[in-house]
């Protein structure tokens, strides 16, 4: 069937192979086309596909040990993070490619320090074994352009692992984790309600089990069935934990509050103008001083709150009263001054008659 667009197919194939995103209306306007704008439009959306340029999608396999995909996913839910404060933290999840076991916990911030506490979090608690590579987008908290983030570098040195930040475009490298998202949402998340970050990951660790128990199709056996295989392959936890979270040293004020991620935590008041430690991991908010503790929070989540030990507060009015009541009382000082006292200064004696010895 002939079709009036046919005399002018030919010069919007050669427009499309050299500009393949052209709009349709830029396109008629090149080739001169007086018809009817959606009738073109059709024909132009037939011809794309046709035209556009290729990019094959290799089909992936993976040994097992050898890498762990990981991203972030943002799930669709309001939790109540401290009273009267709604947000939707991010939760790390990831998916050890070879056996497609998901590992997953929720995380107050997408920074580095709470990105590498997740990670040793999923990695001691949930695989317990360390892959060859992670292999990341790239996210900010882990680096940019071939540039790891500051402490990233010693993270993975002290676990014996590399992380391998994907090119721009590749989501096939990532697609295990990228799956392992929406299936959370689809089968994790319908129906849930969840009282605090914490009752949600109380509720995901509970779930996993159930996830990493289904058959793969893609594998023909289930992830429960392949995961010692995978742990086998990969190195054992280091003897001691890798440096994570938030740390810092700082000296410590008169108000006696030290600032952590967007929240101020009070410290015992004998630490003030002492330079105290100060740690952060997932759960909780740690200020020593030359190995004594002086403060233990409960890390919380979101920013803008103070949080305060009524044991710091009690001691620093203590404190404060002893200071205000030891002050020395001011010495009303006599500048008056016998000048014979001078006189012996400078060895000048008088007879009684008044001259001078």
């Amino acid at each position: 069937m002939v079709s009036a667009f046919d005399a002018f197919e030919l010069r919007v194939r050669g427009l499309l192979v050299e500009f393949p995103e052209m709009p349709a209306t830029v396109l008629a306007e090149r080739v001169g086309w007086v018809g009817s704008p959606s009738w073109f439009r059709k024909r132009v959306a037939l011809l794309r596909p046709e035209l556009a340029p290729k990019d094959p999608a290799d089909r992936l396999s993976y040994s097992a040990g050898d890498q762990v995909q990981c991203d972030l996913w943002f799930p669709p839910v309001k939790i109540e993070i401290v009273a009267g404060k709604l947000a939707s933290p991010p939760v790390l999840v990831m998916v050890a490619s070879f056996s497609r076991t998901i590992c997953a916990v929720m995380i107050p911030t997408r920074t580095t320090p709470d990105l590498l506490a997740g990670m040793w979090s999923v990695l001691s608690g949930q695989l317990g074994a360390i892959p060859r590579r992670l292999i990341w987008d790239n996210e900010a908290g882990i680096g940019r352009r071939n540039h790891l983030a500051e402490g990233v570098t010693g993270f993975v040195g002290m676990l014996g692992t590399k992380i391998v930040q994907l090119k721009p475009f590749d989501p096939e490298s990532k697609g295990i984790v990228e799956r392992a998202n929406q299936y959370l949402e689809t089968s994790f998340l319908p129906g849930r309600h969840f009282r605090s970050p914490a009752d949600f990951n109380a509720q995901l660790a509970g779930w996993l089990p159930t996830a990493n128990a289904r058959t793969v199709r893609r594998l023909g056996a289930r992830p429960t069935d392949l995961i010692a295989l995978d742990r086998a392959a990969m190195s054992a936890l280091p003897p001691v934990s890798p440096q994570f979270g938030f740390q810092t040293r700082v000296r410590l004020p008169r108000d006696y509050y030290v600032s952590v991620l967007g929240n101020d935590y009070s410290v015992d008041p004998v630490g003030i103008g002492r330079m105290v430690s100060v740690h952060a991991d997932l759960a909780h908010v740690t200020v020593t001083f030359e190995g004594r503790t002086l403060a233990c929070h409960d890390r919380v989540w979101g920013s803008g709150q103070t949080i305060t030990d009524p044991a710091h507060v009690t001691a620093a009015g203590r404190m404060r009263t002893a200071f205000q009541t030891s002050r020395p009382e001011a010495i009303e000082h006599d500048l008056g001054r016998d000048l014979a006292d001078y006189d012996a200064a400078f060895g000048v004696a008088f007879h009684d008659s008044g001259e001078v010895a």
